[in-house]
């Protein structure tokens, strides 16, 4: 098949990223798709410039501006409801494409016709491998993550089934999860499985949707010939507590619509305790190295205030609950 019989529609949300969307934008060129590709960015409303930027500089952009921030998952849908390519590309605006990527993507997709979805090997900007490849929450492996068990035994595979630790990910393989920060999601098979979940506004919606093509009978497939950059924490970095305590409140909702109710309390259990050790951990931590005192400090607080979110929704619940029962 030739490269003109392809279309590749190439999604991007941003949320005030000016300068990590110019690099993104900067590195979509025919060295990284050789395919005809168009470019759609969902602007969250950002003040920082990143609108202007992209109508100056990238004058073959489609913008869409939302004028507000409406989350990742709505926000893709604008763009997925917008795009015309037989292969959709979603892209953090934190992310940099390396050469052939998008090609490799797309052609390994030609060649297997089963695959609904792959993702590229990820790397950060020191260069060394962002595991973007995850299994399925469970009970078990939650518990490990709370006692730190995946992070004392990474080699072990039954101790780190969630972050995948035992697995070097420089091979092809079929994943339970692939990272939002990079997709490549086939347009047949998105017309089956349908669009992002907009209930989830920032996190989970990755586990969710990931979920849904295999619950379709799509497979997922990690192919690191297909590399890129991500940076990460673009738009998180501008309120990190608060997006802390959306990625808890965005687990628990994952657990709510995926799982019976003896899961999702044994869950929330698991969630708090590992908070609980969190806090220890760093509070000791603080103690004993004082030279990391601020990081340790904000590490702390932040599970503090997760915790804190945590048992007063719980109490609202129940609340609630009873006002409905009456």
């Amino acid at each position: 098949m030739s490269a003109g019989e392809t279309t590749v529609s190439v999604v991007i949300v941003s949320w005030n990223t000016r300068a990590y969307l110019e690099q993104c934008l900067g590195s979509l060129t025919s060295d990284v798709c050789a395919y005809p590709m168009e470019i759609l960015v969902v602007d969250n409303g950002s003040t920082d410039g990143s609108v202007e930027c992209a109508k100056e500089r990238f004058p073959h952009v489609r913008l869409i501006q939302s004028g507000s921030n409406l989350g990742f998952a709505k926000a893709n849908n604008l763009g997925l409801a917008r795009c015309a390519g037989k292969y959709i590309c979603l892209i953090n605006s934190d992310v940099t494409v390396l050469k052939d990527c998008i090609t490799r993507l797309v052609d390994f997709c030609e060649a297997h016709p089963e695959v609904g979805m792959v993702g590229p090997r990820v790397m950060g900007a020191d260069g060394k491998l962002q595991r973007s490849c995850r299994g399925f929450p469970s009970i078990w492996n939650m518990t490990c993550r709370a006692f730190g068990l995946d992070s004392a035994f990474p080699r072990v595979a039954a101790f780190s089934g969630h972050f995948l630790r035992h697995w070097s990910q420089e091979d092809q393989r079929e994943v339970d999860i692939l990272s939002g920060c990079f997709w490549v999601v086939r347009r047949t098979a998105l017309d089956q499985v349908g669009p992002l979940d907009e209930s989830f506004f920032m996190y989970g919606e990755d586990m969710d949707w990931c979920r849904r093509f295999w619950a379709r009978g799509w497979r997922l497939t990690f192919v690191p010939q297909a590399e890129a950059i991500h940076y990460g924490g673009a738009s998180s970095a501008n309120a990190p507590v608060r997006f802390f305590i959306e990625k808890q409140r965005a687990d628990l909702q994952y657990w709510e619509k995926h799982h019976g109710w003896l899961a999702r309390q044994v869950y929330f259990a698991v969630s708090c305790l590992n908070h609980l050790l969190r806090i220890f951990a760093y509070a000791c931590l603080w103690i004993i190295r004082p030279a990391e005192s601020g990081e340790q400090h904000f590490k702390m607080v932040r599970s503090f205030q997760c915790l804190r979110w945590m048992f007063s929704s719980l109490v609202s619940s129940n609340r609630l609950s009873g006002q409905t029962g009456q």
